[in-house]
This record gives C-alpha cells, sequence and structure tokens, in this order.
C-alpha cells in the first residue's frame, strides 16, 4: 500500500443510531484517517442531534437519501437484527462497502443473499463482530493455534446478566428479532466456532419470555475425542461472561467481558498464574474499524479474518440452535 493511500481519508455513514452506534461513532473518532461523514434515522431530528454529537458532515432523515450519497466509502449498519439485510442490500446495490452489526442476518438464507450482492457488485462486505479484531482475543487464537498449552479439551463460555430492558424493548421483541440468543447468545458461539470449529452435533434448551423469544439459551457442542463447549446466554441472571478453555497443559481464561477489551490469565499445570494486561484506551471498536478501512484502500472485497464461509457457518449454528429450541421467526 502506497502512502497516498494508507492515508485515504475513508468517509464513513452509520444508519441506525441506537446505543452501539453512539459507541462506534465514539471510537470511530480515535482512527487516523477516517471520518463520521454521515449519519441517518427513521427520525431526522435523531439524526441532526447524533451529527452534531460526533461531528458528522450530514444528517439524514431516511436511509435511502445516506445510500445514495457518493461521497460515502463506507456504511456500519447498526439497526435492528431483522433490518440487516434489508439496509445492507441497499448499500451494497448502491455501491458502498458494508460493515454490517452482528449477527448479520435473520437466517442462512438472508446472509447467502447479502454475500450474493456484495460479489455481484464486486463491493466489499464484512459482519461487524468485533471481538474477533480485539488484540486479546487474537493474542488468545495464536495460543491456541500454536498449542502452548497443548490441544483444547473443553471450553466453557458464557455471556449473561439481569436485564433491564424495558417491557418495550427490541430485545423483548419477537418481531425484532429479540432474545438472548442472537443478541448475546453468538458470543459464545462465536468462542467455540473460532476455536474449535464446527461441531459434530448440538444440544441446547432454553426458557422463554411472555413475548416468545428465549431469556436464556444452555448449548452444548460436541466434538471429535470427548472434546465439548458448553455455552450460555441469559437475560435473566448474572453469569461470570468468561470464555474458559482448559487445555492438556494448562488453561486460557478471557476474562469477564471476554467479548470487550479485557485481561487475559494463563493457568500452568501447576496452577501458576499469569494475567496479561492488554493496556485498552478505547471502547474496542476502533480494531475492526482500522481492518475494515485497510480492506477498503487495498480493494478487497472480503475480509481475510471474517470471511463468508465464517458467517456462514455462524448463522447456521445460531439456525441449528434456535431449531433445537424450538425458536422460530
Amino acid at each position: 500500500m502506497t502512502e497516498s493511500v494508507s492515508k485515504k481519508i475513508i468517509n464513513w455513514g452509520i444508519i441506525g443510531l441506537g446505543n452501539i452506534a453512539n459507541k462506534f461513532a465514539q471510537d470511530l473518532l480515535t482512527v487516523e484517517n477516517a471520518k463520521l461523514y454521515a449519519v441517518a434515522s427513521r427520525s431526522l431530528k435523531k439524526a441532526t442531534e447524533f451529527a452534531q454529537k460526533y461531528n458528522a458532515n450530514i444528517a439524514y432523515g431516511s436511509y435511502e437519501s445516506l445510500a445514495k450519497d457518493s461521497n460515502i466509502d463506507a456504511v456500519y449498519i447498526a439497526t435492528p437484527h431483522v433490518f440487516h439485510k434489508e439496509n445492507t442490500l441497499l448499500c451494497l446495490e448502491n455501491g458502498i462497502a458494508v460493515l454490517c452489526e452482528k449477527p448479520f442476518a435473520m437466517h442462512t438464507e438472508e446472509v447467502e443473499q447479502m454475500i450474493a450482492k456484495a460479489k455481484e457488485k464486486n463491493v466489499l462486505l464484512m459482519e461487524a463482530l468485533w471481538t474477533y479484531f480485539l488484540p486479546h482475543y487474537q493474542f488468545v487464537l495464536k495460543e491456541l493455534a500454536n498449542k502452548t498449552y497443548g490441544n483444547i479439551l473443553k471450553l466453557e463460555a458464557d455471556f449473561g446478566f439481569k436485564s433491564n430492558h424495558s417491557k418495550t424493548s427490541r430485545v423483548w421483541e419477537k418481531s425484532l428479532g429479540g432474545g438472548s440468543l442472537l443478541d448475546i447468545g453468538i458470543y459464545p458461539i462465536f468462542a467455540a466456532l473460532s476455536t474449535l470449529g464446527k461441531p459434530k452435533n448440538i444440544k441446547a434448551q432454553a426458557t422463554f419470555t411472555d413475548t416468545k423469544v428465549d431469556s436464556s439459551c444452555d448449548i452444548e457442542f460436541n466434538y471429535d475425542e470427548n472434546v465439548t463447549a458448553i455455552l450460555k446466554s441469559s437475560f435473566i441472571e448474572d453469569t461470570p461472561t468468561e470464555a474458559v478453555f482448559y487445555c492438556e497443559k494448562g488453561t486460557i481464561k478471557i476474562n469477564t467481558q471476554f467479548h470487550c477489551p479485557t485481561t487475559v490469565t494463563l493457568i500452568d499445570v501447576n496452577g501458576k498464574e499469569k494475567t496479561l494486561d492488554f493496556n485498552y484506551k478505547t471502547i474496542g471498536y476502533n480494531y475492526e474499524i482500522e481492518h475494515f478501512n485497510k480492506l477498503l484502500r487495498n480493494e478487497k472485497t472480503e475480509s481475510n479474518i471474517m470471511t463468508f464461509d465464517f458467517s456462514e457457518q455462524l448463522i447456521k449454528a445460531l439456525d441449528d440452535v434456535r431449531n433445537i429450541i424450538n425458536l422460530h421467526y
């Protein structure tokens, strides 16, 4: 990459201006040679307030208007799950690169449609699963790949908290893809797939809300040679929210809020512990932004980390779990 290309300013747009969009915008301000150029909401007032807060050039009162702005290089989609496909296709049709928040879409068929459109238009598309790009998670992936502590025997990964979401929140709303599995259960499943790969079989059970979405989900992935991944998501109880890899010669533990910037504890066979601090200075979204910007500058149309194949594996696993617990949107 030439210096001029590496310093090319990437103009970003954001569609959907909720909590996660605020975090993304905050970290975008820390990324060199990148700018929040435009934001869009169905409410122009909300878009205008968001634009002023993060110094964006333009506020749009419709997603269609933003997608037709030729000054935009990349769009971050942070709308509710059920709109991901529609919003992604809108941007891809207009030749804008898309970083779409996880889950990529509601089911495998939608994800396949999005990928097909990206390939047809020859435009960059990536699922925004930020954990994959965080330095502590990349460190753990390397340790496991190098078999520093031997092979993985068991993974335990969870994400749970007592939800204080209002009864009208999207997380309880079936028509918006609510429930713990798609919202937070995706992270433990991601931890298993990114380290152990596709399971041979899956077991799962869930509790349900009055709105007929899962309030908690317990999952077991089974692999060869009795290797298992015990996974959990919950909106009804606080859990450690750790990812613990029990290996032949020791344990690697990603400490609480494992999906966010955090610490990693290494435990050898004698029980000696060493905790590594990765000195995070941001919320953590800047790492996926920097990766995406690099792909865009190099005219890539697919990530070499968050590949299409991996996104398809991830949504397929979510589909399989939903079928087992009889959750259908």
